[in-house]
């Protein structure tokens, strides 16, 4: 049984047309493009009697595999859940290119079978573009699919979480269209899944045989006579082929599978090449291949860095090359002259020290076979070691906030459902009453934060590769500490927002932390209403304290007796809150350098999925910061590295929790 890994929320978004394409979407068509495969099967409608002429003919299509694809625009690549897609109505425009100009057809039946979508209909339109799609099945030409369909909501899972859509599972950073409706069904002449292929069925007559993949004999015209009784088994039997040659090739060998659906074979053809392919090859002699290329040299970098699970980065063949070349480690003196010969400079020392970074990062490159970019390959490598920096400061505050996914820096505003919001009974004459949208507001937007540091030529002279590792973690240490610093400066320095006023704020004696100020705080928090003044049905989650209340949060949270040792009694006394809340420690909420800091106060929250007091915005989901890396302009000797992270954060509802002062 799969283990269900925690997600990130879910995002809304404006609703946005996407194509399941690979052609280029039509004029005037929304950017947002998902590139996939589909398979087709054309069928020719029956031709007898007198009806003959009037025949329409029929299409089959697979047209989303339910797999993952690159989309431009998205940086990750993007699955359609299919669990999520809805269907205004079984009758589709069917089109060429997503063109509107360009009918085709339409669909009568839409369905979802294994994870899969399949429509099927008729060419019912009679333009030039539903003509030339009939007359290239009629010639065998192998159609492909796209769906076009508008976003709705989407779910980012990031690198260390999976996700199960369609039946299969997709580890990420990967986008799952949670919520889409679709639009219509293209034809297309070209696709970029290569695991999926198109097949068109030929026109046969009522005694012919499915199969082929174009047409038979010298006439392609339906024959007198064949009615649908035939249609269907020819149908039938290219369903029956392909089931056959994928259970055959079993998802092991996709290029049998491929080649087998798209020329026809039968299921001994695809055995007997299946069964080619499984002998064991004769052994080989030859040469390992040495080359120097540029995963060569970044996992030389991973290995003398030592970076942990260096397989999970790197392929077997490049870590081998790079262990056999660099035996005892690579300097950097060596990574720019070994990228400077690649892209074509005839020096093979580090003397003329501004030449070799110039033929490293590509600019004035001589004459040379391969070229190296050194620039990517430092990138790459300084991206791992920014991740460790980002990651090694606290992160208290991903856990108590909402996250937010923005595509612009200008400020978003959320709408929350307020007032007239609860259910009515219906009357017999079946008539629903109208809601209220009330006028709360929440808003927030990203600011872009970055650092530029460098590599100077002491560095580089004095052949210090330690210089690439230690960079960059100190450009992720201080994206992390900006994150902190920007978003305790935002939650701490809320005098006006935990106040009495607004019913979640408590001070007094009977406050601090312990049994009976945490049942205060507790009893508080379920008494807050909404703007109608009834129960906001919420319930509190996590215990956020400083760190002179981390031990009594974790009491608090884990025992199911504490004693009274203010009254020095021996007995111990029940703890009716263990296990309710769960505890959060952060070292920002006593630091003397932010406004409200304490040691005693604490807070009581809901679990920011059903109710954020706080929000964080990122730019386009990206949580992590990005970095870069190029050579030094013409003043400086060296290389740059610049890291830069776009968030945002802002207060949010003050019905999401409850501040106590702990102290009179």
């Amino acid at each position: 049984m799969a283990t269900k890994t925690p997600t990130a929320p879910k995002t809304r978004i404006a609703p946005k047309r996407l194509w399941l394409e690979a052609a280029a979407a039509p004029a005037g068509a929304s950017p947002l493009t998902l590139t996939g495969t589909a398979e087709i099967t054309a069928i020719a409608a029956g031709a007898g009697g007198a009806d003959a002429e009037k025949a329409l003919p029929r299409f089959k299509m697979l047209a989303y595999t339910g797999g993952a694809m690159r989309v431009a625009g998205w940086r990750h690549p993007v699955v359609l859940d299919l669990a999520g897609l809805s269907v205004p109505s079984q009758n589709r425009p069917i089109r060429f290119a997503h063109d509107p100009a360009a009918g085709v057809g339409h669909t009568d039946a839409i369905r979802v079978e294994g994870g899969q979508l399949v429509a099927t209909g008729v060419i019912s339109r009679d333009t030039a573009t539903a003509r030339e799609v009939v007359a290239s099945s009629r010639n065998g030409f192998p159609w492909q699919a796209s769906v076009g369909a508008s976003v709705e909501e989407f779910e980012f899972i990031r690198e260390s979480q999976k996700a199960i859509v369609n039946g299969l599972e997709f580890s990420g950073p990967i986008n799952v269209v949670r919520k889409s409706i679709l639009g219509e069904i293209s034809f297309v002449d070209l696709g970029a899944d290569g695991r999926t292929s198109a097949s068109i069925a030929a026109h046969q007559g009522a005694g012919g045989s499915g199969g082929g993949g174009g047409p038979t004999g010298s006439d392609a015209e339906p024959t007198p006579g064949a009615g649908a009784a035939a249609l269907r088994a020819e149908a039938l039997a290219e369903t029956n082929r392909i089931a056959a040659v994928r259970k055959i090739c079993a998802g092991k060998y996709l290029d049998i599978e491929a080649q087998a659906i798209r020329d026809g074979w039968d299921a001994t053809r695809t055995e007997l090449e299946v069964l080619r392919a499984s002998r064991p090859k004769a052994p080989a002699i030859h040469a390992p291949d040495t080359s120097i290329t540029g995963e060569v040299l970044e996992a030389a970098c991973f290995q003398s860095a030592k970076l942990e699970g260096l397989e999970k980065v790197c392929s077997a063949q490049a870590l081998e090359v790079a262990a056999k070349r660099f035996q005892s480690g690579l300097g950097l003196q060596e990574l720019l002259i070994e990228a400077a010969i690649a892209n074509g400079y005839t020096g093979r020392t580090f003397r003329d020290s501004r030449r070799v970074l110039e033929a490293a990062f590509g600019r004035g490159i001589e004459a040379g076979m391969t070229t190296i970019d050194v620039g990517g390959i430092l990138s790459n490598v300084a991206n791992k070691f920014l991740l460790e920096g980002f990651f090694s400061v606290e992160r208290v505050w991903r856990s108590v906030c909402a996250v937010r996914n923005v595509s612009d820096f200008k400020t978003v505003t959320s709408y929350r459902l307020v007032g007239k919001d609860q259910y009515e009974q219906v009357a017999p004459g079946g008539e629903l009453k109208h809601g209220t949208l009330g006028e709360e507001t929440y808003s927030n937007k990203a600011d872009t934060y970055g650092l530029m540091l460098s590599i100077d030529r002491r560095d580089i002279i004095n052949d210090d590769l330690g210089a690439i590792t230690t960079v960059p973690r100190k450009l992720g240490r201080g994206s992390g500490l900006k994150i902190n610093d920007v978003f305790w400066t935002a939650f701490m320095n809320n005098a006006a927002f935990f106040a009495v006023g607004n019913k979640n704020f408590i001070s007094g004696a009977d406050t601090a932390l312990g049994i009976d100020g945490l049942t205060k705080g507790e009893v508080t928090f379920m008494d807050l209403v909404d703007s109608d003044g009834k129960p906001t049905g919420v319930m509190p989650s996590i215990l956020l304290v400083p760190t002179a209340l981390s031990a009594v949060g974790t009491q608090l949270y884990k025992s199911v007796e504490m004693r009274d040792t203010t009254a020095n009694t021996k007995f111990p006394v029940a703890n009716p809150h263990q296990g309710k809340f769960r505890i959060e420690v952060s070292r920002y909420l006593s630091n003397a350098l932010y406004v409200g800091n304490s040691a005693k106060a604490w807070y009581l929250l809901a679990d920011p999925s059903d109710l954020p007091v706080i929000e964080t915005a990122f730019l386009n989901g990206q949580e992590a910061p990005t970095i870069e890396t190029s050579d030094a302009d013409f003043s400086q000797l060296g290389v740059r590295m610049r890291g830069y992270h776009d968030f945002g954060v802002a207060l949010q509802d003050t019905r999401g929790g409850v501040k106590s002062k702990g102290e009179v």
